[in-house]
């Protein structure tokens, strides 16, 4: 009986660090997220800032999708 209940145990400790160490992974690949995340927001502002008219350019930045094609 004894062994079984030890097999029982190491199965469960098995199981255990397993997960620990899959929760570990996920940590690493939520916190890589967050920076890219990070990064893609100041790009993002940094972006809507240029886009921004300003005194020096009294020209709005312009998308060339907003201009209609000549054949138009």
């Amino acid at each position: 009986m004894d062994t079984d209940v030890d097999a029982r145990l190491t199965e469960l400790e098995i199981k255990a660090a397993l997960a620990e160490d899959l929760v570990d992974k996920l940590n690493e690949v939520i916190v890589r997220q967050q920076e890219q995340i990070d990064l893609l927001m100041r790009e993002v502002a940094r972006l809507a800032r240029r886009a921004e008219p300003s005194g020096d350019d009294p020209a709005p930045f312009r998308s060339l999708r907003d201009e209609i094609p000549p054949h138009y």
